[in-house]
């Protein structure tokens, strides 16, 4: 019997080193949900035992493009590099950077073919602990290929959908606020504030409910009154519905023209420039997004006459960072013991519901995380 032809395509580099070894051509690859498994007729082909052996479902991001190029696909399981544990995922956390990943506007994603998600929750094999972790790529699969610093214990209580809703959210909001240098304890008078874009969503939620533990006075924007009374009841104080009243007016307003200490701005575009003249005197506009898909505009004589500051929030360069990702671990994990912090969940769908969970977050109609079950 001729075997069938075998290729090897290298589908992305560190931390996630999948790879298609010796994987025949009789592979079915389907260009729509279901997957496919290979025919009836070929199971006992030899050329197809490798992808018994050695496969695992996984939501592939098959060409750059809108929702219809996500496909789930019989992919090899992963071998995990040094310092590397290898997961079972259960759930996976979408993210924004997980659409402009699949639209080709991430830097330094790989091109196609892609396994999509960087956020996942599942069993390590190692030990079978439960755990919660962060990677580029690859976390929408049922294995993931992990860095064991980049992995963290389920809280007990805590279901997969949820612990696969946590690292993005709250280690950023976490930063940010690190960034805003808000997280020490102020000799200042004045209650802190803080205005948080997107206050609805994942990032949002995780902000308002660190910032209700430092204490702030939190100003929070969404497009819904319906989501603003939500996020009100987890802390926020001032909710600014932007289809309504300008943000930039609206903060001025309430603050009798003063300011905010610290904008988290992930928008871009023209709400960079609109964001700076919010700031109060020293205040810190902390960018850590493009949601838009507009470069930040602004013209930096604008922060002269505040003494205000920009700073970038990159949680792909600072998960590098052994010793922040240690600190930051310690203090969020003391706030979960105490029952303060809670992942807020508005969506959980099958991995086969990919692109509709996808459309929430590019349609803005998500509260809080959306959720695929794996």
């Amino acid at each position: 019997m001729n075997r069938a032809p075998v290729r090897t395509v290298q589908l992305y580099g560190n931390p996630n080193n999948y790879q298609e070894k010796y994987i025949p051509y009789c592979k079915q690859k389907s260009p729509a949900y279901p997957r496919q498994e290979p025919p009836k007729d070929r199971l006992r082909d030899p050329a197809c035992a490798v992808d018994r052996l050695l496969s695992m479902k996984a939501l592939v991001i098959s060409r750059l493009g809108g929702p219809e190029v996500l496909q789930i696909q019989e992919m090899p399981d992963p071998s995990p590099a040094a310092g590397q544990e290898i997961v079972s995922a259960q759930a996976g956390g979408l993210n924004f950077a997980d659409v402009m990943t699949m639209q080709g506007g991430y830097p330094g994603a790989p091109k196609p073919p892609l396994v999509a998600g960087r956020e996942f929750c599942g069993v390590r094999q190692s030990d079978g602990q439960r755990v919660m972790g962060y990677a580029q790529w690859g976390g929408f699969a049922e294995q993931v290929a992990a860095s064991a610093q980049l992995l963290w214990p389920v809280p007990q209580g805590w279901t997969a959908e949820e612990g696969a809703a946590f690292a993005v959210n709250y280690f950023t909001a976490y930063f940010a606020y690190w960034k805003a240098r808000l997280l020490e304890s102020s000799s200042a008078s004045k209650q802190p504030r803080v205005l948080i874009h997107a206050v609805a969503g994942g990032v949002g939620t995780a902000a308002v409910q660190i910032g209700k533990l430092l204490g702030m006075e939190m100003y929070g924007t969404s497009s819904s009154d319906e989501k603003l009374t939500r996020v009100k009841e987890l802390g926020l104080q001032h909710c600014i519905n932007y289809k309504r009243i300008d943000y930039e007016q609206a903060i001025q307003e309430i603050t009798h023209g003063e300011g905010v200490d610290a904008v988290f701005e992930m928008l871009g575009g023209e709400h960079t420039a609109k964001s700076t003249r919010c700031l109060r005197d020293f205040g810190r506009v902390i960018i850590y997004g493009s949601a838009t898909g507009q470069r930040a505009e602004l013209d930096s004589r604008a922060l002269y006459a505040k003494g205000a500051s920009i700073h970038g929030l990159w949680l792909t360069y600072l998960s590098t960072k052994s010793d922040l990702m240690r600190a930051a671990w310690k203090q969020l994990s003391v706030w979960i013991s105490a029952g303060h912090l809670h992942p807020v969940i508005g969506t959980v769908l099958p991995l086969e519901q990919a692109a509709e969970a996808y459309k929430l977050l590019m349609e803005r109609k998500n509260f809080g995380k959306v959720v695929l079950k794996i």
